[in-house]
């Protein structure tokens, strides 16, 4: 090993994990925010270990000056999708931002490793700025789906245990579940649609709720509290029934009794 202050040399690297964990669960916000559909699932990310850079340059022959051009993953982050058809619309997402810079993939879903390992795979170059200046990082994105990383979690752990050299019959085993998950995700492709809109149902209600408590809120805030008390009444029995159509009618009767609240408490 050589003699590196390795706390100052990971420092950029904790750096940009930190804001590509940001960036991206910004983007999965955003895009909800608009009512689009987001790919993103949620997100992870890492730096590597020392022990772990220094095994890799080892393995791959890098000399410990060239580390940082020679281990892309010192940075390594991990977006979660819900169903294949989102990791390559998460890879166009990344391939057209211009706050980082792809430089090549990895496709180790359409040729999936002999262990049975899947994920895509993509190699950016994402400029930090640090105290000392800008310094541009390299850093590995997987995109996988939840089925995947399950087994790729296990995988992981079993090759910590037998330090990568597995017996046949559990390499055997981690292969059959390699080919369940993979069609439990086909499976869950071929019901995405009627997946999706439960869930959109869900969080559309969740999303009314919300805004009705707001609302009642804001009544309160005016010192409408006779109105307020009364919209609450209303909500507690369209609750109780389940009546989303009454609810969205209560809401717009709540704008428009916080509208006249506003005009009035304007014009004092």
């Amino acid at each position: 090993m050589d003699g590196r202050d390795w706390n100052k040399f990971l420092l950029p690297y904790e750096q940009a994990v930190e804001e590509l964990k940001v960036k991206f669960k910004l983007l999965r916000s955003e895009l909800k925010k608009r009512e689009e559909y987001s790919p993103i699932e949620f997100v992870t990310g890492r730096v590597k270990r020392i022990s772990s850079i220094l095994e890799k340059a080892k393995r791959l022959d890098v000399p410990m000056d060239q580390l940082e051009t020679g281990i892309e993953d010192i940075a390594g982050i991990r977006i979660m999708c819900q169903f294949m058809e989102d990791i390559e619309r998460m890879a166009d997402l990344i391939r057209e931002r211009q706050d980082m810079k792809v430089l090549y993939f990895k496709d180790y879903i359409t040729n999936k490793k002999d262990s049975g390992y899947r994920s895509y795979h993509i190699i950016v170059e994402y400029p930090v700025q640090t105290a000392i200046g800008m310094k541009p990082i390299l850093a590995e994105i997987q995109i996988r789906t939840l089925a995947m990383n399950f087994w790729a979690t296990i995988e992981h752990s079993l090759n910590y245990k037998y330090k990568g050299e597995l017996p046949d019959d559990v390499k055997m085993r981690l292969s059959k579940a390699a080919e369940a998950a993979n069609l439990l995700d086909e499976e869950m492709s071929s019901i995405r649609d009627d997946i999706t809109e439960s869930q959109k149902l869900f969080e559309d209600r969740s999303n009314l709720i919300h805004t009705l408590l707001n609302q009642i809120q804001m009544l309160y805030f005016f010192r409408r509290v006779r109105d307020a008390a009364q919209f609450q009444l209303r909500f507690n029995e369209l609750w109780e029934n389940e009546d989303i159509w009454g609810l969205k009618q209560l809401s717009d009767d709540m704008e428009r009794a916080i509208e006249r609240a506003k005009r009035d408490f304007e014009g004092r």
